[in-house]
């Protein structure tokens, strides 16, 4: 049986990258089984590495700091990446904007899960953002990663309420909850041959998503 190999990218706790090692790691999707052979950070100080030395899960650290440019460090996780040849890498919390020619050197096999109901709040500080702006749902998006920050074609998106009383923790938590369900089913259809981008839009079961995603009927 085949091994579909997976590298989980982060910068923090690492609470998507638990729920994923909780779900995918060692696991048989449709008859593909599912590893994931590593996790890296580019901070030394990331609880994830711990959650994936405590997996038994190799924990690489290609840190960040000091190194003199994006491309200089897109260049050193890109020589981690290629001597484990990942089918699937996920962005989990990694906070660093990657380079053009890195992405497209992945493109077609690189997720990320961002805490926004895109193309809604790129970027940081999502959760104050939704508040601050009124609105009344906010929520989480899994999208294919492109050279253009969180524009991705989507993948899914799980959508929470927000009440008037909110504080951007109540919302933060809330979301992560749903991320932690989302990540792992879209990364489940990757692995077991089901998603895939073609051009500048992502498909499931040879179905265009559209804009938003796949929604259950």
């Amino acid at each position: 049986m085949a091994t579909k190999k997976i590298v989980v990218l982060i910068s923090g706790s690492g609470s998507n990258l638990q729920a994923l090692m909780d779900k995918l790691h060692k696991q048989q999707i449709n008859d593909q089984q599912v590893e994931i052979v590593a996790v890296i950070s580019n901070k030394a100080d990331a609880f994830g590495l711990q959650r994936a030395s405590e997996a038994n899960i190799p924990a690489i650290l290609v840190e960040s700091k000091g190194v003199g440019s994006r491309e200089q460090y897109d260049a050193l996780l890109a020589a981690e990446l290629d001597k484990l040849q990942p089918d699937l890498i996920l962005l989990a919390g990694f906070m660093r904007i990657l380079t053009s020619d890195f992405v497209n050197q992945y493109q077609g096999k690189m997720l990320n899960i961002h805490p926004s109901l895109l193309p809604k709040y790129p970027g940081v500080n999502t959760h104050q953002r939704a508040i601050d702006a009124g609105d009344k749902e906010h929520g989480a998006t899994v999208h294919f990663v492109t050279p253009e920050l969180d524009s991705g074609p989507t993948v899914l998106q799980a959508k929470v309420p927000i009440f008037s009383e909110d504080s951007a923790q109540d919302l933060t938590e809330r979301v992560l909850t749903q991320e932690h369900q989302i990540y792992a089913l879209a990364a489940s259809w990757f692995v077991s041959g089901r998603l895939n981008m073609q051009g500048q839009f992502a498909y499931l079961d040879n179905k265009q998503l559209d804009e938003f995603g796949y929604a259950a009927d």
